[in-house]
């Protein structure tokens, strides 16, 4: 399993997604609400650059007459032809059991120190990882 700093805290505000290759693998890299996902840059139906798509919520099940939207930036939607995958799992809302893309594990490290004398200090922000 590789390690890939990808960037700092600060670069990835809540709502935001970016695009990097690692291992010649293009991986999108979503903050939704605080908490880091990475998916695969590659819709299964034919390969289109998911990640690239709109992000958006959903409708839930309601009773007749009634419309509940929630997961507001949890969902990406293919770019070609409007599949529609779970960010936070990798799972596609219309079929997932049967049909989702690769996720990464990503974790949020602390700075480390460039081993030279230090005094103490209060970490603010840290590091973006993926772990393919």
């Amino acid at each position: 399993m590789g390690r890939h700093i990808i960037g700092a805290v600060s670069d990835f505000p809540a709502g935001s997604r970016n695009i990097v290759v690692l291992e010649e693998r293009s991986i999108g890299v979503f903050n939704v609400n605080g908490t880091y996902y990475a998916l695969k840059n590659s819709c299964p139906h034919q390969g289109a650059p998911l990640c690239v798509g709109t992000v958006t919520g959903m409708t839930l099940p309601s009773a007749p007459g009634e419309y509940l939207y929630a997961r507001e930036g949890e969902i990406v939607r293919c770019p070609w032809h409007g599949w529609e995958f779970d960010i936070t799992s990798g799972k596609s809302i219309f079929d997932p059991h049967k049909c989702l893309v690769k996720t990464y594990d990503v974790t949020v490290e602390a700075e480390e120190s460039a081993g030279v004398e230090t005094y103490p200090v209060t970490v603010d922000s840290g590091r973006i990882v993926v772990h393919l």
